[in-house]
């Protein structure tokens, strides 16, 4: 798996994850629960590659499931918003 070290790129590569998703007919609540299984994963197996994925695998590691499920949504949420002012 790719290791990425610059936010930027991860945010990008979160929102691609996230478009394709939603093309092939995946509500939110589908991509939010695939989202948290991600996460589940990434902290188990890949180290954060910068201080930014760092604070969200504190934060991940600390969190009650439901909380990663609303961590996952924000997280969601700002990629979106992001891409939104892109265009």
């Amino acid at each position: 798996m790719e290791r990425y070290t610059d936010w930027g790129q991860w945010k990008k590569t979160i929102c691609q994850a996230v478009n394709i998703g939603e093309k092939v007919g995946l509500d939110e609540n589908t991509i939010v629960k695939v989202g948290s299984k991600l996460g589940n994963f990434l902290d188990k197996f890949v180290e954060p590659g910068n201080r930014e994925q760092r604070v969200l695998k504190e934060l991940w590691d600390v969190a009650s499931a439901e909380e990663q499920k609303i961590l996952t949504r924000v997280l969601v949420k700002m990629v979106k918003a992001e891409k939104n002012l892109e265009h």
